[in-house]
């Protein structure tokens, strides 16, 4: 009964979206006429676009240098923290070592062994600690991307007057199936590039 509830709100939410639609566009705006043959189809003022986010964000300069450099340090900080547990890894064998060869007094091993085991706790603690400021850094810059891409987006649409811009993706099917003359995906993704390297010349240059 639950799944067949679930299925059912869903198919509620996605009429009330089509809905939405019609009331948005009236039934001319839902047909865009069939191309005729060599003749291209392009998006007018009034209707309603949408763009395939994943495609735009994966070719979009600024995740892709934003990304990289967050993936170093990530690849640092991951090195760092294998590099000490390898050596707490050798500690705790050559301590091992000692008290099966009877080297250590009891007092002496059992401060030794506090020290190891405060170790591996601190070690594990930091490698929290890090994953938590990657997991962070990476919200951050997720946000200055898609605020990058909504101020674009903003500007863009003052010139083009759409009655909507929609996102489509693979987690988020807003736009199910559109038509490819109001996929203006490509459009968007050069116009966002060559505002990036503008500000990114810019800044080379303040450096």
């Amino acid at each position: 009964m639950k799944k067949a509830s679930f299925i059912l709100s869903i198919l509620a939410v996605l009429v009330a979206a089509c809905a939405l639609v019609f009331t948005l566009v009236g039934k001319k705006g839902c047909h865009k006429p069939a191309p005729v043959d060599g003749e291209e189809i392009t998006a007018v003022a009034g209707d309603i676009v949408y763009i395939q986010l994943d495609s735009l964000i994966l070719n979009y300069d600024m995740y892709s240098d934003l990304s990289s450099e967050l993936e170093s340090k990530k690849q640092s900080i991951e090195d760092d923290i294998n590099r000490r547990g390898r050596k707490l890894e050798s500690d705790m064998k050559a301590f091992e070592n000692q008290i099966n060869k009877g080297l250590l007094t009891r007092s002496a091993a059992e401060k030794q062994q506090q020290s190891l085991l405060q170790r591996q706790q601190d070690l594990q603690n930091i490698a929290q600690q890090k994953q938590g400021e990657i997991l962070e850094e990476n919200d951050v810059m997720m946000n200055r991307v898609m605020d990058a891409v909504k101020t674009y987006l903003e500007e863009y649409n003052e010139t083009h007057n759409f009655a909507a811009i929609l996102t489509t993706s693979g987690t988020t099917n807003t736009v199910m199936i559109g038509n490819p003359a109001l996929d203006i995906t490509k459009e968007i993704l050069e116009g966002l590039n060559a505002e990036y390297v503008k500000t990114r010349n810019v800044s080379t240059k303040d450096e």
